[in-house]
Protein backbone atom coordinates (compact mmCIF):
# COMPACT_ATOMS: atom_id res chain seq x y z
CA UNK A 1 0.00 0.00 0.00
CA UNK A 2 1.52 3.36 -1.27
CA UNK A 3 1.15 5.71 2.11
CA UNK A 4 2.09 9.42 2.58
CA UNK A 5 3.19 10.07 5.78
CA UNK A 6 3.21 13.81 6.70
CA UNK A 7 5.06 14.67 10.07
CA UNK A 8 5.27 18.43 10.73
CA UNK A 9 4.26 21.44 9.26
CA UNK A 10 5.34 25.10 10.56
CA UNK A 11 4.33 28.25 8.93
CA UNK A 12 6.26 31.13 10.40
CA UNK A 13 8.06 34.84 9.77
CA UNK A 14 11.73 34.89 9.41
CA UNK A 15 14.46 32.80 9.56
CA UNK A 16 15.31 33.43 13.09
CA UNK A 17 11.53 31.58 14.22
CA UNK A 18 9.86 35.42 14.88
CA UNK A 19 5.99 34.87 15.00
CA UNK A 20 5.10 31.34 14.00
CA UNK A 21 1.35 31.26 12.47
CA UNK A 22 1.02 27.47 12.79
CA UNK A 23 2.77 24.46 13.68
CA UNK A 24 2.31 21.11 13.90
CA UNK A 25 3.37 17.12 15.34
CA UNK A 26 0.35 15.64 15.10
CA UNK A 27 -0.60 14.38 18.31
CA UNK A 28 -3.25 11.86 19.64
CA UNK A 29 -5.93 15.16 19.66
CA UNK A 30 -4.50 16.10 16.11
CA UNK A 31 -8.77 15.37 15.00
CA UNK A 32 -9.87 18.39 17.05
CA UNK A 33 -7.59 20.34 15.25
CA UNK A 34 -8.48 19.19 11.37
CA UNK A 35 -11.36 19.07 9.36
CA UNK A 36 -11.71 15.97 6.92
CA UNK A 37 -13.39 17.02 3.29
CA UNK A 38 -16.72 15.50 2.91
CA UNK A 39 -16.50 16.99 -0.67
CA UNK A 40 -16.53 13.12 -2.87
CA UNK A 41 -17.39 9.59 -1.81
CA UNK A 42 -13.60 8.22 -1.98
CA UNK A 43 -12.15 10.65 0.20
CA UNK A 44 -9.35 8.55 2.58
CA UNK A 45 -9.11 9.21 6.23
CA UNK A 46 -5.85 10.01 7.60
CA UNK A 47 -4.86 8.06 11.02
CA UNK A 48 -1.90 8.32 13.62
CA UNK A 49 1.39 6.76 13.30
CA UNK A 50 4.17 6.34 15.95
CA UNK A 51 5.56 9.88 14.15
CA UNK A 52 3.25 11.69 12.37
CA UNK A 53 -0.49 11.13 10.38
CA UNK A 54 -0.52 8.81 7.52
CA UNK A 55 -2.69 7.54 4.76
CA UNK A 56 -4.61 4.71 5.49
CA UNK A 57 -5.78 3.47 2.07
CA UNK A 58 -4.86 3.33 -2.16
CA UNK A 59 -6.75 4.65 -4.52
CA UNK A 60 -8.15 7.65 -2.48
CA UNK A 61 -8.47 11.72 -2.42
CA UNK A 62 -7.05 12.69 1.05
CA UNK A 63 -8.43 16.75 1.99
CA UNK A 64 -8.11 18.21 5.71
CA UNK A 65 -7.93 21.39 6.49
CA UNK A 66 -7.48 23.26 9.85
CA UNK A 67 -7.58 27.40 10.44
CA UNK A 68 -5.36 29.52 12.39
CA UNK A 69 -5.46 33.31 12.57
CA UNK A 70 -5.73 35.17 9.69
CA UNK A 71 -2.32 37.16 8.25
CA UNK A 72 -0.37 39.19 5.63
CA UNK A 73 3.41 38.63 4.86
CA UNK A 74 3.48 42.06 3.56
CA UNK A 75 6.97 43.27 4.79
CA UNK A 76 7.84 39.73 6.44
CA UNK A 77 10.11 36.96 5.14
CA UNK A 78 7.33 34.16 5.11
CA UNK A 79 8.54 30.24 5.74
CA UNK A 80 6.40 27.69 4.82
CA UNK A 81 7.99 24.16 6.14
CA UNK A 82 6.74 20.54 6.48
CA UNK A 83 8.20 17.25 6.58
CA UNK A 84 6.79 13.95 4.85
CA UNK A 85 7.72 10.39 4.11
CA UNK A 86 6.50 7.91 1.53
CA UNK A 87 7.54 4.66 3.38
CA UNK A 88 6.38 2.22 0.21
CA UNK A 89 7.70 3.79 -2.81
CA UNK A 90 5.14 6.06 -3.91
CA UNK A 91 4.09 5.59 -7.77
CA UNK A 92 1.22 8.08 -8.08
CA UNK A 93 -0.03 10.32 -6.02
CA UNK A 94 0.80 14.04 -4.32
CA UNK A 95 2.07 14.92 -0.63
CA UNK A 96 1.43 19.08 -1.31
CA UNK A 97 0.27 21.19 1.19
CA UNK A 98 -2.23 24.58 0.29
CA UNK A 99 -2.48 27.68 2.70
CA UNK A 100 -6.10 28.60 1.51
CA UNK A 101 -7.84 31.69 1.65
CA UNK A 102 -10.46 32.74 4.92
CA UNK A 103 -14.00 31.72 4.64
CA UNK A 104 -14.17 28.56 3.11
CA UNK A 105 -16.19 25.88 4.09
CA UNK A 106 -13.84 22.80 5.19
CA UNK A 107 -16.31 20.34 4.95
CA UNK A 108 -16.66 20.94 1.21
CA UNK A 109 -12.69 21.64 0.84
CA UNK A 110 -12.25 20.22 -2.45
CA UNK A 111 -9.46 20.94 -5.19
CA UNK A 112 -11.16 23.57 -6.58
CA UNK A 113 -11.29 25.71 -3.74
CA UNK A 114 -8.84 28.87 -3.89
CA UNK A 115 -6.04 28.66 -2.21
CA UNK A 116 -2.66 31.18 -2.07
CA UNK A 117 0.06 28.60 -2.10
CA UNK A 118 0.53 25.70 -3.02
CA UNK A 119 3.66 23.61 -2.22
CA UNK A 120 4.87 20.56 -2.30
CA UNK A 121 5.74 17.16 -3.92
CA UNK A 122 3.91 15.60 -6.40
CA UNK A 123 4.72 12.16 -8.29
CA UNK A 124 2.87 9.81 -11.09
CA UNK A 125 4.79 7.73 -13.22
CA UNK A 126 7.46 9.61 -15.02
CA UNK A 127 6.34 12.80 -13.35
CA UNK A 128 7.94 13.90 -10.30
CA UNK A 129 7.88 17.09 -9.31
CA UNK A 130 7.81 19.93 -6.23
CA UNK A 131 5.10 21.85 -6.87
CA UNK A 132 4.92 25.53 -6.45
CA UNK A 133 2.18 27.37 -7.51
CA UNK A 134 0.68 31.02 -6.76
CA UNK A 135 -2.91 32.42 -6.67
CA UNK A 136 -2.98 35.86 -8.35
CA UNK A 137 -6.36 37.52 -8.75
CA UNK A 138 -8.40 34.55 -8.72
CA UNK A 139 -5.51 32.75 -11.57
CA UNK A 140 -3.00 30.03 -10.27
CA UNK A 141 0.21 30.24 -11.41
CA UNK A 142 2.82 27.28 -11.59
CA UNK A 143 6.33 27.84 -11.63
CA UNK A 144 7.51 27.55 -15.36
CA UNK A 145 10.56 25.53 -14.53
CA UNK A 146 10.33 22.09 -13.03
CA UNK A 147 11.40 21.53 -9.19
CA UNK A 148 12.65 18.08 -8.65
CA UNK A 149 11.45 16.07 -5.80
CA UNK A 150 12.43 13.07 -3.86
CA UNK A 151 11.20 9.59 -4.68
CA UNK A 152 12.78 7.77 -2.37
CA UNK A 153 11.40 6.05 1.32
CA UNK A 154 13.13 8.08 3.56
CA UNK A 155 11.70 11.23 5.22
CA UNK A 156 12.61 14.86 3.69
CA UNK A 157 11.80 18.45 4.65
CA UNK A 158 10.21 20.54 2.15
CA UNK A 159 10.95 24.52 3.06
CA UNK A 160 9.83 27.58 0.81
CA UNK A 161 11.17 30.79 1.38
CA UNK A 162 8.82 34.22 0.63
CA UNK A 163 10.80 37.51 1.05
CA UNK A 164 9.31 40.65 0.80
CA UNK A 165 11.47 41.15 -2.35
CA UNK A 166 9.09 38.39 -4.61
CA UNK A 167 11.71 36.57 -4.15
CA UNK A 168 11.93 33.21 -3.34
CA UNK A 169 13.60 29.52 -2.67
CA UNK A 170 13.02 25.70 -1.95
CA UNK A 171 14.97 24.16 -0.25
CA UNK A 172 14.50 20.33 0.30
CA UNK A 173 16.22 19.06 3.47
CA UNK A 174 17.84 22.27 3.60
CA UNK A 175 19.60 22.34 0.43
CA UNK A 176 18.64 24.92 -1.97
CA UNK A 177 16.64 23.34 -5.11
CA UNK A 178 15.13 26.47 -6.89
CA UNK A 179 15.50 30.43 -6.36
CA UNK A 180 14.21 33.44 -8.16
CA UNK A 181 11.71 35.87 -8.89
CA UNK A 182 7.91 36.05 -8.68
CA UNK A 183 7.83 38.28 -11.58
CA UNK A 184 10.83 36.54 -13.71
CA UNK A 185 9.92 32.79 -12.68
CA UNK A 186 6.26 32.95 -13.28
CA UNK A 187 3.48 34.44 -15.84
CA UNK A 188 1.74 36.36 -13.15
CA UNK A 189 2.30 39.51 -14.62
CA UNK A 190 1.20 40.05 -18.49
CA UNK A 191 4.51 40.17 -20.96
CA UNK A 192 5.10 43.87 -21.77
CA UNK A 193 4.68 42.96 -25.38
CA UNK A 194 1.41 41.58 -26.39
CA UNK A 195 0.04 41.69 -29.81
CA UNK A 196 -3.17 43.55 -30.86
CA UNK A 197 -6.12 41.75 -31.68
CA UNK A 198 -7.60 44.94 -33.27
CA UNK A 199 -4.35 44.75 -35.43
CA UNK A 200 -4.84 44.50 -39.52
CA UNK A 201 -3.37 44.27 -42.20
CA UNK A 202 -3.84 47.26 -44.97
CA UNK A 203 -5.92 46.65 -47.75
CA UNK A 204 -3.50 47.21 -50.40
CA UNK A 205 -0.34 44.80 -48.30
CA UNK A 206 1.13 42.85 -51.28
CA UNK A 207 2.05 39.68 -49.11
CA UNK A 208 4.53 38.43 -51.66
CA UNK A 209 8.28 38.42 -50.30
CA UNK A 210 9.34 39.76 -53.76
CA UNK A 211 7.78 41.99 -56.48
CA UNK A 212 8.95 42.99 -59.84
CA UNK A 213 9.66 46.98 -60.17
CA UNK A 214 7.94 47.62 -62.78
CA UNK A 215 10.13 51.13 -63.28
CA UNK A 216 13.33 48.86 -62.98
CA UNK A 217 15.70 49.02 -66.08
CA UNK A 218 18.96 47.62 -67.30
CA UNK A 219 21.78 50.10 -67.25
CA UNK A 220 22.71 51.65 -70.73
CA UNK A 221 25.13 49.01 -72.47
CA UNK A 222 24.09 45.86 -70.19
CA UNK A 223 23.55 43.74 -73.36
CA UNK A 224 26.36 44.52 -75.11
CA UNK A 225 28.52 42.83 -72.67
CA UNK A 226 29.50 39.58 -73.62
CA UNK A 227 28.38 36.58 -71.33
CA UNK A 228 31.66 35.42 -71.25
CA UNK A 229 35.05 37.02 -71.14
CA UNK A 230 38.27 35.96 -72.02
CA UNK A 231 41.02 36.28 -69.42
CA UNK A 232 43.85 37.93 -71.58
CA UNK A 233 47.02 36.44 -68.85
CA UNK A 234 45.50 32.30 -69.27
CA UNK A 235 47.87 30.31 -70.58
CA UNK A 236 47.45 27.08 -71.18
CA UNK A 237 49.63 23.85 -69.42
CA UNK A 238 50.65 20.41 -70.21
CA UNK A 239 49.97 18.25 -67.61
CA UNK A 240 52.86 15.28 -67.42
CA UNK A 241 52.29 11.57 -66.64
Amino acid sequence: MNKILILAIVLFFGMTMGKIFFEDTFDSNWESRWVKSESRSDNGKLVLSDDGIKTSEDARFYQYSTSFEEFSNEGNTLVFQYESRHPQNLDCGGGYLKLLESGFDAKEFNGDTPYAIMFGPDICGSTKRTHLIFSYKGKNHLIRSDIPAETDTFSHVYTLILKPDQSFRVLIDNEEKRSGNLIEDFDILPPKKINDPAAKKPSDWVDNPKTVDPEDKKPEGWDDIPAQIADPEAKKTRRLG
